[in-house]
């Protein structure tokens, strides 16, 4: 068994759609980016990719490579899989935390769910998404997001 942990985190700019976990919410804010710039995917893949003891997804998925330009973060976790595959790991469970004041996660955390479970292959019962706000700590100017995987 291996463990990896993943965190990302984007600021909150006006003219950009929120993306997380795959699905696009309504707000008056989006994440800024090179991809869609989803925090939540972004996170799930470095978790991944370090539990296969494999460097970020930086190294797999520059900013700098046009390719990657606003494309769905579901196609990077797709082609994360491809890579920890090819390692022969199997994924075991995913857990994660959605760090935002505001929009509510909630009405979206199954959408997002069942998005990462069918782009992963796995049981939607493998994953687990929870969101918590910083209790008025910092300015909503950013949402970040942890995850932890454990692979086999």
């Amino acid at each position: 068994m291996r463990i990896g942990i993943g965190y990302d985190i984007h600021r909150l700019v006006k003219g950009r759609k929120l993306v997380l976990g795959g699905v696009q919410i309504p707000h008056k804010k989006g994440l800024l980016g090179h991809s869609d710039a989803d925090v939540l995917l972004h996170a799930v893949c470095d978790a991944l990719l370090g539990a296969a003891g494999l460097p970020d997804i930086g190294k797999y998925f520059p900013n700098t490579d046009k390719r990657f330009k606003n494309i769905s973060s579901l196609k990077l976790l797709d082609k994360t899989l491809a890579i920890i595959k090819q390692k022969k790991y199997s994924i075991q469970n995913i857990d994660t935390m959605i760090l935002a004041q505001a929009p509510k996660i909630s009405p979206y955390r199954n959408k997002m769910i069942l998005n990462i479970a069918k782009t992963l292959k796995i049981k939607p019962d493998k994953i687990n998404i929870k969101a918590t706000t910083e209790e008025g700590t910092r300015k909503t100017e950013a949402i970040a997001a942890y995850a932890v995987a454990l692979l086999k």
